[in-house]
């Protein structure tokens, strides 16, 4: 199976092609840079450099969010129109569970988490299991510091997995079985995103995926509180 993976949920923007599990290219930038205007881009010089079409592929597997919002809108908009123009099958990945990928063969818990700002975190938590990395708990937008009173009560080992790791770091040694990942460990790889799009199901209908923002936007925020003022 040819599988072309995109990922621009978060600050790093990667696109990574497989066939057959094999990592046949991968591209990545861990940068403050437009997303809109670089991804279609990076997906045909990839494409290409790997001796492929866009006819040639299988299946397209995104990102699926927590993320940013605008972010995630690129990503799922891209993928979701080659999925439909291309007749090709499309699956949506937790780009947590991406992250976590990075800890599979941690001996404990695995938490990836991305900042959400005020406070707050997209926060999963994973657990390796006969050579999966699965989730313990849903994903889920959280305070970081009832996230963090919640897993000090965890037993095992924790390894924590993101790209802010040193903006919480004060919050996150508070862990007692706290382990921190080093930073290439801290980044999401489409090449992960490519394996987890390939062994998961596709999504039953392509015009009604949506990202996961675990979030309302904050406009829609401000008009439900100025529609409960009423």
């Amino acid at each position: 199976m040819n599988v072309l993976a995109i990922d621009s949920s978060n600050l790093v923007m990667g696109v990574a092609v497989i066939s057959g599990g094999k990592v046949l290219g991968e591209r990545m930038t861990n940068s403050r840079k437009n997303h809109s205007e670089r991804l279609m881009p990076a997906v045909a010089e990839l494409l290409d450099d790997a001796g492929m079409s866009p006819g040639d592929l299988d299946r397209i597997a995104v990102a699926q969010g927590p993320g940013s919002y605008t972010g995630l809108r690129i990503g799922v908009t891209i993928a979701k129109t080659l999925a439909w123009t291309l007749k090709k099958e499309l699956v949506g990945v937790s780009s947590l569970e991406i992250v976590a990928q990075n800890g599979r063969y941690f001996d404990g818990y695995i938490a990836p988490f991305f900042d959400a700002r005020r406070g707050q975190v997209f926060a999963g938590l994973y657990k390796n299991q006969k050579g999966k990395t699965v989730p313990v708990q849903p994903d889920r937008l959280v305070m970081i510091k009832d996230w963090i009173e919640e897993l000090k009560e965890l037993k095992e080992p924790l390894l924590f997995l993101s790209n802010d790791l040193e903006k919480w770091n004060d919050c996150l040694i508070k862990v007692p079985a706290a382990v921190f990942g080093d930073k290439p460990q801290n980044i999401p790889r489409a090449s992960e995103l490519a394996r987890l799009g390939e062994e998961k199901q596709p999504v039953p209908d392509i015009h009604h995926f949506l990202p996961s923002y675990l979030r309302l936007a904050e406009a829609e925020t401000k008009w439900l509180a100025r529609r409960q003022e009423r």
